[in-house]
């Protein structure tokens, strides 16, 4: 049995994931999270902004004590999104390298799709029929991965949370010309994936991350952020697209009231459900177009934070 450390720092947030690890399988030792938004402002000016990168250096800092105190054996430290784009990743780098004494992976779309399929599907049983569409919604791209216990063909897209609310999002709530904005990038990024991979052979769609583990909570009606009745819980298309809608028309202040709300996700949420609503609907629709029927989707809490674990 190995003690390892994945670290996967996106554009949104930075996760750490300590777990012991055998044959093939991992037993959880800590799992955190932190809102750092290291992307913030990324996509206009290409640069990291100086106290997005401190936040998140910072908390890099507090994982490598985290790791020392649990005696972890082997690490590796995952970037995605937001310093694929940045002009002046190099200090974000340094202070990894300083903080953990090991390299910033920054891996690219497809890789990143790999890593996510391997974490989500890891809850599927004998019962989900294959192939399984993988949505992984990020804070800078969103991954989908299409596959059974392997990768088939994957595509990563620059639609996120924190980019389309950036790009779009200028009222509270959002008027609906800034929706349909939103929605047309959305729609337009899920054109090229349908050019890419063949929607209509899905038969088990997962979605992870925040995005997609926040709007869940909502359709479950929660009173916490419980992860033990957010893993695995099926959701009906049309619970997805309610829960979508009332998020995106919810005040900021009606959003940081719920009490499984992360606050650093209070600001990206309505665009994150838009994007999970809008490629529940498009997969249903080629799905539909094949001959075949999708009638609920699928929310993991295991994600790329676990395929990097059983990767290292």
């Amino acid at each position: 049995m190995t003690r390892v450390a994945a670290i996967d720092c996106g554009t949104n947030s930075i996760r750490l994931l300590i777990a012991d690890r055998a044959e093939g399988a991992l037993v959880d030792v800590v799992r955190r999270m932190e809102i750092v938004r290291l992307g913030q402002g990324v996509d206009r000016t290409g640069r990291l902004d100086p106290q997005a990168l401190e936040r998140t250096l910072a908390a890099t800092r507090d994982y490598a004590a985290e790791c020392r105190t649990h005696g972890v054996q082997a690490l590796r430290f995952v970037a995605t999104s937001a310093t694929r784009d940045a002009e002046n990743r190099e200090e974000f780098f340094a202070g990894v390298r300083e903080a953990l004494g090991v390299e910033v992976e920054v891996i690219t779309g497809e890789e990143e799709a790999a890593l996510s399929f391997a974490g989500a599907v890891s809850i599927l049983g004998a019962q989900d029929p294959a192939p399984n569409l993988v949505v992984d919604i990020g804070g800078g791209s969103t991954e989908l991965v299409l596959g059974e216990r392997q990768v088939d063909r994957a595509i990563s897209l620059d639609i996120g949370s924190v980019r389309m609310t950036e790009r779009h999002i200028r009222t509270d709530p959002p008027a609906p010309e800034q929706v349909a904005a939103a929605r047309g990038d959305i729609g337009a990024a899920l054109d090229r994936a349908a050019d890419e991979l063949d929607l209509s052979r899905v038969r088990t769609l997962v979605g992870v991350a925040g995005s997609v583990t926040t709007l869940t909570a909502l359709a479950l009606g929660l009173d916490a952020y419980r992860p033990e009745q957010i893993n695995g819980a099926r959701l009906s298309l049309e619970h997805v697209r309610a829960a979508a809608q009332a998020l995106l028309t919810m005040s900021r202040q009606e959003r940081g009231a719920l009490a499984f709300m992360h606050p650093g996700r209070v600001d990206v949420i309505g665009a994150g459900a838009l994007i999970w609503a809008e490629v529940v609907d498009r997969v249903a629709q080629a799905v539909a177009d094949g001959g075949g029927h999708l009638d609920e989707v699928i929310t993991s809490e295991h994600d790329i934070l676990d395929g990097i674990a059983l990767s290292v």
